[in-house]
């Protein structure tokens, strides 16, 4: 009786089982920011890809593909040419996603690494042809231009991939050692033509100041003998006795001369500290 038992109880536990594994086997769970594409063996690649939250399969059948809908970044490296023949290294940062209306047209016509086959191709062949509309020198000073024209190409190449394209930035941007080195050169040489026109200024305008004090001794003297003759000897009087003046002023602070007064002549006495 307990053996029995036992054995119905066995037989109840193996169902249940094997009804949870088939039950299992039904179902697939979608997590947030995917999205599920269903291959079924007899139909093919359904057309409807499914949202988040947990669906229905037919076990054998069919079998979910789960893709990324989330933003994800990608650098590509490019070594092109410039319209000038410059040789141009140059990387783009791409943030890219799948456009969810063709997941399915995706895995059945590129497959599940679409960015790995897609991506670095079409982002050569833009870059090339948009590199080779600019020269080397173009490519620095309308950079924002040469973005702006990678952008729309690019995003218009990627659409027909069902790739959406959220940002497209230059990271990095040089050029060959050629064009490195004439560049350094011609930054020298302009720096050495502003040194050269600045001595040049400097030297005009100390040849301004000579030529404007030259009149103002001029014009002085003019002046000095202008009064020789309208004053006669008097100014030249009263020029000793300004000097004079001022000497005695000078003389008359220094704690080692003393003056001594006298009916002629006055003396100034150096005393010895």
């Amino acid at each position: 009786m307990a053996t029995a038992l036992l054995n119905r109880l066995a037989g109840i536990g193996i169902g249940l089982a094997v009804t949870g594994a088939v039950v299992n086997s039904t179902l697939y769970n979608v997590d947030g920011g995917e999205r599920a594409v269903i291959f079924d063996r007899f139909r093919g690649v359904l057309g409807t890809a499914s949202g988040e939250g947990t669906h229905f399969l037919v076990p054998w059948v069919q079998k979910p593909i789960i893709f990324s809908i989330r933003s994800k970044p990608r650098n590509v490296p490019v070594v092109t040419g410039s319209r000038d023949l410059q040789n141009v290294d140059i990387t783009l940062r791409l943030l890219f996603r799948p456009k969810e209306t063709m997941l399915s047209w995706i895995f059945k016509n590129v497959g599940n690494d679409y960015d790995e086959r897609v991506l670095p191709s079409i982002t050569t062949e833009v870059l090339k042809a948009v590199v080779a509309e600019f020269d080397a020198s173009e490519l620095i000073t309308q950079r924002e231009v040469v973005s702006q024209r990678v952008n729309e190409m690019l995003t218009d190449r990627a659409s027909q991939f069902g790739i959406i394209l959220d940002d497209i930035s230059i990271t990095h941007l040089s050029f060959g050692r050629e064009f490195t080195l004439a560049v350094e050169m011609k930054q020298v040489a302009q720096q050495d033509a502003e040194r050269a026109r600045f001595l040049v200024e400097k030297a005009e305008q100390y040849k301004l100041a000579a030529i404007i004090a030259a009149e103002g001794d001029a014009k002085a003297a003019e002046l000095l003998a202008k009064s020789f003759v309208d004053a006669g000897e008097g100014l030249i009087e009263l020029r000793r006795l300004e000097a004079a003046e001022e000497i005695a002023g000078t003389l008359s602070r220094s704690r080692n001369v003393a003056y001594l007064p006298g009916s002629g002549q006055n003396l100034l006495l150096s005393i010895p500290p």
